[in-house]
């Protein structure tokens, strides 16, 4: 259409007439002189032109009808056969019939011109143009007109020029095919005109075309013409052909059936011409290539000479036979079997190399011609007495290509030629050696190998399309020479396609007739019988007919094979054929192709041993097929692969190594793809396919990973496995292929699905008996394979579930060997985990059945002792627990069976997994399990602390018990709601049964007994072997039982009490007093010890330490509640006797520790007393002071709603009494009391010297041990003060004397000892003190009965104070001073008691100072006592160990004194100090006249200090003692009176050296000594004779005194001479001097009265002898003598009466 729009647009127009009128012009201009007819009929055909152009409309079409007159002057142009103008004419003509512009009688004309111009040979390749323009751009050329200008082309096909020839012969071909297109045309235009075509007589003459439509008869007489003459005929139409040649006639022949088939089946009367003339027309061609063996040469007769026809003819027939097979079988059904028998006739090994090539090339244009080669089934195979042409076809292909293998090329000397890209070497396979044949083919190019034979692989065709290429060899004469191999490669083409097609084809009607099937099953309920049986007995029937020789074939090729393509082809094909006849349901033919396949992937003979014991029916068998018998190859040895594995065989038989080619790993692949994809069909042939690929998966090393996946093992898993790269990078693959070989499983159905699981099973038994005997790794394919399968088929799980965990259990998990068992117990286990945590329908928590049905493998491998297999078992069980943790429900009892099945001889690992599953469990699940599993877990826990393996999980496991308590705890409701309700059900079981229910605690309430099962379990823990497992656990235990012990009723705190309590504080003690004291070098490992924990007794300790301390802790803090037990009182003596054993062990620790403890239950509080300030753990026991305090509830931890655990409590305890029941406080003072004779027994015990001799080893108790036990005291005291008697204080003084006497080990003096110049007490020495104090603050508010316990408290200090001068002896052991003591010998020390002492001292002094009036004090002497005491310090003075004792001392003495000599005067009558006196006198003697010399190194201050004191004490007996002579014994005033005199006069000392006299002499105490005497001689307050007589005699004997030392001394001054006198004698003598000028002041102060007449005498006397010393030389003598001189003139004149009082 758009071509018409072109040429007939107004443009177009114009443009035509324009180019007419220029060719007309140039016509005109060029025949002007040689031609002028023409030039006429050029300028007239203008003129023509323009007339035309002026008076139409349709332009056009006026000029078609006057197309003759126009095309004249053209057509002349051309009859002057001039070169320039015969072109231009053709030119102008060519264009009027491109605007078809021509009419019929006008292409008439132009036809016969061109004609002659043919004849004349002038323009030819125009000509040719000019014709094809012509007949394509109309239809009006006809008849003979188109019948003279289809010879023209003929005539002009075979002239002398080539071009001209070649073009000519395409000239032909179009105007044949536009003839044809013509009809077609026509056809289609009539095709709803009429109805039906006339049927044509079947037997009428072949020229009776009236029937056919104009271009319809053209197109016959055409056809039958050229039937004519290939023939060799004349033509009937095409008159005035001189020549022709049959390959022309057969090409153009060939062409048109071939693209105009549809009109040789649509009109009748070309299907005649097809079987009347063109099939005899072929059969009579091919008879001499029928009868020709090679070596004739015979040539076909023909009537045109020709040169050598013989190929060309015979490819160009079998050409023609090709298209009429594949178009017009169905007409001529019968013509058909001819060719095709004839095909297969050409493929003879005897026909010629080239024919049979090509008859090869046709067979393979049958064979991608699927539907074909059914039709061929159904018309020859299945009909009866007919040739089995499709068989025949499927052989001959068969034994061609083995007859290429076989037979040596002979004959055609092409066969030999060498293939292009390939060594000599290697055409020449046979005769080289092998190895030359393999190198050319591994390196250079495709080929196939077989027994020397190599023959290359070419690429021929694409697949599914058969490519000819000496089909297509149109311009061949000669035969040519076929390439090696082509004819092998167009075979192997040829079988795969039909193997390709055949199978899609039945596949795809499978597909839709299964389809239908179900689309009818869903229309009609009940399925109606398949429509047509018919169907599936054609496939049967092709299967069966074609299934010996393909298999015959496709191994033999699989075997000579080199090729990887080629390989995969082939196998692909026989995978085909394989499951094709799976689905058909022909098993004989589906075992065939597997075991070929199977055969193809392992190494060479080894096949035999594995597949003949499976399908010996089928191995090595030849398949008899309607007398034509086929051997199945087996494969030969020596085929020349690439080897890319090397690996151990898995059977026994084959020692050594095998190899794996590439050829082996790739059919190895195609099995498992058969597996994979058509594992449905497989059946019985699961164990063929699954045994080889156990095999090989052997071979090449591969070993299961997770979820039964295999994988490439390491390169050291088989020493001789070696694995080339190339295979490396393959292995990956596989192992995924193989995976999905199995997850495929999950689309089999369930019979198939059982098949493949027996399979499996077999295989693994068999693997299993061959890793009995021999220690060879053993075959695990079959265990993971079990696993995969498992695997993707958890949806119908249970349908498989018993017969997979049967085999894995009994079988696999119990074998001895390691790998395997391993691999069952990861099979088992992945299977049970993916099973929890598949989605099943119903989910498994509505489905508990199939729950405990998935968990109890689980259980059952506990049965299993090898250690591997457990470890695996508790790995699943912490997975299972991370995933499915939640939703375990009633598989609660069975995991914690499992986690909890540990012994200690299974090693660390396996307790180390159990524990983390546990761990997750305590953590994460507690909340979600049943209660009833709570025990069990606690039970678990405990036995995980237990075990002895793993410390650290003994530690956690108890923090885990913790854990578990607080939950507990804080679920404490709801545990107990669910426990009860349990607890009804099993009692009713119970019941039923008539048997008691069988529960530990049993009376006490399932949530008491929840808390029980824990205590005991962490009280086992307190006495394990190892001390920080006893630590840690005594720890948790008091902690737990102190946080929630709450919780239980109180009957349950009396088994806690005496069944937990007690029993590890027995079964503490026991161990401790057995434990060895051998030192432990060290922790296992590096770790060391700490010297207080080196043996396994102090380790011990520390636990009786901690045991102790708890249980003391939780009777003080719940003492209200235990009291209310009954048997309380029992209970504290019972822990009185532990703190009592512990505290007198030989351990330090645990001794302090017990006196912690004591320390700790003396601190108890009764209760109600304690309610306004409610402490937190009081509290806990205290239902009236709950509210306030549930803050405080428990160390730190939260409470859920307070409210409801008061109620709890409340409603559980009933309602508490606020007031203590009656006679509570009697039971208190009773516990008190067996408190203090506790307190008593320990502290006799241990400060008793000890009996044995000094050499004895013996035990001393330590010094904080012994501050501990006094300190008790106080505490204790408080509860007793009220029965306290006399009898008790003087046990509570005899143990504070020991405890002060103990010494103290010299190695820990440094610790406890002040440096020995500090005057520090100990912590012991204060306790004792304070202890002294607490009693005397009693009794001092204590009522007057106590009051007689004074002296005592009196005695006991005084016994402390003795200890200054006399340390405490401590048995008969040496101790050393402290000073001298080495420290690091062991040695004893004794403490410096001198600040002891001294401080006791104070104290006393302090206490005399409160009590020196009470009657008690008064009676039993304590002043007395006091003086006596003070008396040995007083008396040491120097000597004492301390200085500050003496002056201590002293001080005290005159502060008792000035509180107890008034005392002493008011009780003088009662003669209750009558003792008293001389003591005092004796004390003041030793004191003021020592025997001890003063240290040389005394300085004057020190000693003037020194002096001081003994003034004073001289000034206390002038102030507090003589001015109350007369209530003082007389002896005592005169032994006073005797003391001043000494002290006044001073003694010569003879000890002083001369030096120090004059310090050393005390003229200030001489002074006031004498100073005293004189004011007590004096004084006029003398109220008894007695007295006077006194100090009248003493004053007598001082003058005496002063008499001799003036004499002696002025004797002494006069026999020195001019010497001078020794010091002492010069300070004695000025001693006295002053003494007298002393005496002479006293004198003049005094009354007259008062002073004897006789000491005047005695004064007066002393003058001349004082004048005498007036001599002496020395300075300070004569300036005292001076002084004493002076004051004589006071009595120089004699006095005023002589006589007075009347004595004379």
């Amino acid at each position: 259409m758009s071509v018409k729009m072109s040429t007939s647009s107004p443009e177009a127009v114009k443009k035509l007439l324009e180019n007419m009128q220029a060719d007309l012009r140039s016509l005109s201009m060029e025949c002007k002189k040689k031609f002028p007819p023409v030039k006429e009929a050029a300028e007239s055909g203008i003129v023509k032109i323009k007339t035309i152009a002026a008076r139409n409309t349709d332009i056009l079409a006026a000029l078609k009808e006057n197309s003759s007159e126009v095309v004249q002057p053209f057509l002349m142009g051309c009859g002057t056969k001039e070169p320039k103008i015969t072109q231009l004419c053709l030119a102008a003509i060519q264009r009027l019939m491109s605007h078809e512009v021509v009419s019929e009688a006008a292409a008439g004309n132009i036809i016969n011109m061109l004609w002659q111009l043919m004849e004349n040979g002038l323009e030819e390749l125009k000509l040719l143009q000019t014709v094809l323009v012509l007949l394509t751009t109309n239809t009006i050329v006809h008849d003979e007109v188109l019948s003279k200008a289809i010879v023209l082309c003929f005539r002009l096909h075979f002239t002398k020029d080539n071009i001209t020839n070649n073009t000519a012969a395409a000239t032909v071909r179009q105007v044949v095919t536009v003839v044809f297109e013509r009809m077609v045309a026509e056809d289609d235009k009539f095709k709803g005109l009429m109805d039906e075509p006339p049927a044509v007589q079947g037997n009428s003459n072949r020229r009776s075309v009236s029937t056919l439509r104009p271009s319809a008869k053209d197109a016959y007489m055409l056809f039958q013409d050229l039937c004519q003459l290939v023939n060799a005929d004349a033509p009937y139409w095409l008159v005035g052909m001189t020549e022709m040649t049959r390959t022309f006639g057969l090409e153009l022949l060939e062409s048109v059936l071939n693209d105009f088939p549809e009109v040789f089946l649509q009109h009748q009367e070309f299907s005649f011409l097809l079987k009347e003339r063109v099939c005899p027309l072929v059969i009579k061609l091919f008879s001499p290539n029928i009868k020709f063996r090679q070596g004739s040469c015979s040539s076909a007769a023909s009537p045109v000479p020709v040169e050598k026809p013989y190929f060309p003819i015979c490819m160009r027939l079998l050409r023609v036979v090709s298209v009429l097979i594949k178009h017009f079988y169905s007409l001529l059904v019968t013509e058909c079997e001819i060719f095709l028998s004839l095909l297969v006739k050409f493929l003879d090994g005897e026909k010629p190399q080239w024919l049979r090539a090509v008859a090869v090339e046709s067979v393979h244009r049958l064979c991608v011609q699927p539907h074909l080669l059914r039709s061929f089934c159904q018309s020859y195979d299945m009909k009866q007495h007919s040739t089995k042409v499709f068989r025949d076809i499927v052989n001959a292909l068969g034994s061609f290509i083995q007859s290429l293998f076989i037979l040596p090329s002979t004959g055609n000397t092409s066969s030999t030629s060498t293939p292009p890209g390939a060594s000599v070497s290697g055409s020449q396979g046979s005769a080289q050696g092998p190895g030359a044949g393999a190198g050319a083919g591994l390196n250079a190019q495709a080929a196939f190998e077989y027994r020397g034979m190599w023959i290359p692989l070419m690429t021929v065709s694409v697949q599914g399309s058969a490519k000819a290429t000496y089909l297509e060899m149109l311009d061949k004469v000669e035969p040519p020479s076929i390439p090696e191999g082509y004819a092998m490669s167009v075979a192997f083409s040829a079988l795969l396609d039909l193997v390709r097609g055949i199978t899609t084809m039945i596949e795809r009607e499978l597909a839709k007739q299964e389809q239908e099937e179900a689309m009818r099953e869903e229309a009609e309920a009940v399925s109606s019988p398949p429509q047509e049986p018919m169907a599936h007995e054609v496939w049967e029937e092709m299967v069966n007919a074609c299934w010996c020789g393909l298999l015959a074939a496709l191994s033999l090729l699989l075997d000579a094979s080199t090729d990887e393509a080629a390989t995969e082809n082939i196998l692909k094909a026989e995978l085909c054929v394989a499951s094709l006849c799976g689905r058909l349901g022909l098993v004989t033919p589906r075992d065939a192709f597997i075991t070929a396949i199977c055969k193809a992937s392992l190494p060479p003979h080894y096949a035999l041993t594995i597949l003949s014991s499976n399908t010996t029916n089928l191995a090595n068998k030849v398949y008899s097929i309607q007398g034509q018998s086929v051997q199945m190859v087996s494969p030969s040895s020596e085929s020349h692969q690439q080897v890319v594995a090397v690996g151990q065989p898995l059977t026994a038989q084959p020692q050594g190594t095998v190899v794996l080619t590439a050829k082996n790993i790739q059919c190895m692949r195609t099995l498992l793809n058969l597996a994979h994809c058509h594992g449905a069909y497989l059946g019985t042939s699961w164990q063929l396919v699954l045994a080889t690929l156990q095999h090989l998966v052997w071979i090449l090393g591969l070993k299961p990973a997770v979820g039964g996946v295999l994988k490439p093992g390491r390169a050291v898993e088989g020493p001789s496995t070696v694995l080339t790269t190339a295979v490396m990078t393959d292995l990956p693959v596989i192992s995924n292929i193989l995976s999905r070989l199995f997850e495929s499983s999950q689309y089999l159905d369930d019979v198939s699905l059982h098949h493949l699981i027996n399979a499996l099973c077999s295989l693994s038994m068999e693997a299993m008996e061959m890793a009995y005997g021999n220690n060879k790794e053993p075959s695990l394919f079959a265990v993971a394979k079990l696993l995969e399968t498992g695997l993707v088929n958890m949806d119908r799980i249970e349908i498989l579930w018993r017969p997979l965990t049967a085999h894995l259990l009994e079988q696999v998990c119990q074998h001895p060997n390691t790998r395997m068992r391993e691999w069952g117990a990861e099979a088992i286990t992945s299977l049970i985990k993916a099973g929890l945590s598949y989605k099943h329908e119903p989910p498994l928590s509505q489905n508990q059945r199939l729950q405990l049905l998935l968990l109890n493998p689980l259980k059952e491998l506990s049965n299993v002792l090898h250690a591997d297999i457990r470890q695996k078992q508790l790995e699943c069980v912490l997975q299972i627990l991370q995933n499915q943790g939640d939703s375990l429900g009633p598989g609660w009892p069975l995991v914690l069976g499992v986690i909890g099945a540990i012994r200690n001889d299974q090693g660390e690992s396996l307790i180390r997994t159990a524990f983390q599953c546990l761990q997750l469990v305590v953590t994460d699940f507690l909340p979600t399990m049943p209660c009833m599993c709570l025990q069990v877990v606690v039970d678990v826990a405990g036995s995980f602390g237990l075990q002895n393996q793993e410390l650290n999980i003994s530690l956690t496991s108890i923090g885990l018990l913790w854990n578990i308590s607080d939950y507990f705890f804080q679920r404490g409701e709801a545990i107990t709601e669910e426990l009860e309700k349990e607890e009804a059900f099993l009692l009713k079981q119970a019941q039923d049964k008539g048997e008691p229910l069988n529960r530990p605690f049993h009376p006490a309430p399932p949530f008491d007994c929840l808390w029980l099962c824990l205590y005991s379990k962490l009280g086992e823990l307190c006495v394990d072997p190892r001390p920080a497992v006893r630590k840690s656990a005594g720890q948790t235990m008091f902690s737990t039982i102190a946080a929630h012990g709450t919780l239980l009723q109180p009957p349950t705190w009396n088994i806690v009490v005496w069944k937990v309590l007690f029993h590890l504080l027995n079964c503490v003690r026991k161990s401790s007093t057995t434990a060895d004291k051998e030192k432990i070098e060290s922790g296992g490992g590096n770790i060391l010890i700490h010297h207080s924990r080196d043996t396994a007794e102090k380790q011990w300790a520390e636990t009786w330490v901690l045991t102790l301390a708890g249980v003391a802790r939780i009777f003080n803090t719940r003492r209200y509640l235990l009291q209310q037990l009954g048997d309380f009182f029992k209970a504290w003596e019972v822990l009185l006797d532990h703190i009592q054993s512990a505290a007198l062990s030989k351990n330090n620790e645990v001794s302090l520790a017990a006196l912690k403890s004591f320390q700790e239950i003396l601190q108890l509080v009764t209760p109600i007393k304690d309610t306004d300030k409610p402490d937190a753990l009081a509290a806990m026991d205290v239902p009236s002071v709950l509210m306030e305090s549930l803050q405080g509830s428990g160390p730190g931890r939260p409470l859920i709603r307070s409210d409801s655990l008061a109620e709890r409590l409340a409603q559980r305890y009933g309602v508490q009494p606020s007031l203590p029941p009656p006679g509570e406080e009697i039971d208190d003072s009773a516990l008190w009391w067996s408190a203090w004779n506790t307190w008593y027994r320990v502290g006799t015990e241990c400060t008793r010297p000890p009996s044995g001799g000094p050499d004895k080893l013996v035990f001393v108790p330590s010094q904080p041990f012994l501050t501990a036990l006094i300190q008790i005291f106080p505490a204790l005291y408080q509860h007793i003060a009220g029965g306290f008697s006399m009898e008790d204080l003087k046990k509570l003084g005899v143990i504070l004397y020991g405890a002060v006497s103990v010494p103290i080990s010299s190695d820990s003096s440094p610790f406890i000892l002040p440096s020995y110049t500090e005057a520090v007490l100990t912590s012991l020495q204060e306790a004792v003190l304070t202890a002294l104090d607490v009693l005397q603050k009693a009794i001092c508010v204590g009522s007057e009965n106590l009051q007689v316990m004074y002296p005592a408290i009196f005695e006991q200090l005084l016994l402390f104070v003795e200890f200054s001068c006399k340390p405490p002896q401590y048995g008969k052991m040496e101790t050393k001073h402290v000073a001298n003591a080495k420290y690091n010998q062991a040695e004893w020390v004794a403490l410096n008691y001198v600040p002891f002492a001294e401080r006791s001292l104070e104290v006393l002094v302090d206490l005399y100072h409160k009590t020196a009036c009470h009657k008690a004090v008064i009676t039993e002497k304590v002043l007395q006592n006091i003086i006596k005491t003070v008396r040995i310090p007083l008396g040491l003075k120097y000597a004492c160990p301390a200085e500050s004792t003496w002056k201590l001392a002293v001080s005290s003495l005159l502060k008792v004194l000035s509180i107890g000599l008034p005392v002493a005067r008011q009780q003088a009558s009662s003669g209750k100090f009558d003792t008293m006196w001389p003591e005092l006198a004796n004390a003041f003697e030793d004191f003021l006249f020592t025997k001890s010399t003063p240290p040389d190194n005394l300085s004057i201050q020190e000693f003037q200090r020194n002096e001081a004191v003994d003034v004073e004490v001289v000034q206390l007996i002038s102030t507090e003692i003589l001015p109350f002579a007369n209530f003082i014994p007389k002896e005592f005033v005169g032994r006073i009176m005797s003391m001043l005199n000494r002290g006044s006069i001073h003694s010569q000392s003879s000890s002083f050296t001369e030096a120090e006299m004059d310090i050393r002499m005390r003229e200030e105490f001489s002074k006031v000594c004498f100073e005293t005497l004189l004011q007590f001689s004096f004084s006029n307050k003398v109220s008894t004779p007695q007295e006077g007589y006194i100090s009248r005699m003493a004053l007598s004997v001082l003058l005496q005194r002063a008499q001799d030392v003036l004499r002696r001394f002025v004797e002494d001054e006069r026999l020195s001479g001019r010497c001078p006198l020794p010091r002492q004698q010069v300070t004695e003598i000025i001693f006295v001097l002053k003494a007298i000028s002393t005496l002479m002041d006293s004198l003049k102060k005094t009354q007259p009265e008062n002073v004897d007449g006789n000491v005047w005498a005695q004064v007066i006397a002393l003058y001349p002898t004082l004048v005498e010393c007036i001599t002496c030389s020395s300075p300070e003598v004569s300036s005292a003598l001076r002084d004493a001189l002076g004051p004589f003139k006071d009595f120089m004149q004699p006095p005023v009466s002589k006589v007075q009082n009347g004595e004379s």
